[in-house]
C-alpha cells in the first residue's frame, strides 16, 4: 500500500476517534455538518472514500485543521509560518490555523487615522495591549489602553482602534463568531483578614 493510500485508509478511524473524543453521536455530527448519518458511518468504516466536500464541514465542526484531520505527514519543521498581512496601517499576524472558531492575531498598528472610521460586523473581540498605547472608539466612548490592559466587546457595536499617539502599538486580538466570548479563568485571590 502506498503512502497516499495509507493516509486515506487511516482517515475513517481518525474521524471516529475525533468524534468520540468530542462526545458526539453520528446524528449530532450530521445535524451540525449537514452530512447524512449513513455517509458519516460509511466514511468512518472506510466504506466511503474521504473527499474535500465531506472533510471541510467535519474540519469546521471539530475545529481541527484539515491536514491534522486527515493525518497528513509531518513536513519536518514544526514551526507555524505565519504570513503577515498589511491592511490600512496595520500588520496582522495570524496565530491560529484552524478554520472557524476563535481566531488569534498579533496586530502592529503603525499610526492612528486622523479621521477614524467606526465599523460594525458580526462577532466578538478581545484586545490585549502588549506594548504602546491603544485608542479604542467604542460606540460613544473614547478609551485609551496602556500596555497590560485589555478590552472586550461585541463587534456589532460601532468601533475603531488605532495607535494613541505617534508610537506604534502591539496588540493581541482574539476574535470569535457572534456569541463566542473569551472566558478568562483565574484562581481567586485569597483575602487576608484585617487585624
Amino acid at each position: 500500500m502506498s503512502g497516499y493510500e495509507q493516509v486515506l485508509a487511516d482517515v475513517g478511524p481518525r474521524l471516529r476517534r475525533v468524534r468520540q473524543e468530542r462526545g458526539l453521536t453520528l446524528a449530532e455530527l450530521s445535524q451540525e455538518t449537514g452530512v447524512s448519518v449513513s455517509t458519516l458511518s460509511r466514511l468512518e468504516s472506510g466504506a466511503r472514500r474521504a473527499s474535500l466536500e465531506l472533510l471541510l464541514p467535519l474540519s469546521r465542526a471539530f475545529q481541527v485543521p484539515l491536514d491534522e484531520l486527515v493525518g497528513a505527514p509531518e513536513v519536518g519543521d514544526p514551526r507555524i509560518r505565519a504570513v503577515p498581512r498589511r491592511v490600512e496601517g496595520m500588520t496582522f499576524v495570524p496565530l491560529t490555523r484552524q478554520p472557524g472558531g476563535l481566531q488569534a492575531f498579533k496586530l502592529v498598528i503603525d499610526r492612528s487615522d486622523a479621521d477614524p472610521d467606526l465599523r460594525t460586523h458580526e462577532g466578538y473581540e478581545w484586545l490585549y495591549v502588549l506594548s504602546g498605547r491603544l485608542r479604542l472608539l467604542l460606540g460613544d466612548q473614547d478609551l485609551r489602553l496602556r500596555s497590560g490592559e485589555a478590552a472586550e466587546f461585541d463587534t456589532r457595536l460601532p468601533h475603531w482602534f488605532g495607535a494613541a499617539g505617534d508610537e506604534p502599538v502591539e496588540v493581541l486580538s482574539l476574535f470569535g463568531r457572534q456569541g463566542e466570548r473569551m472566558h478568562v479563568r483565574a484562581r481567586p485571590a485569597t483575602r487576608r483578614p484585617r487585624p
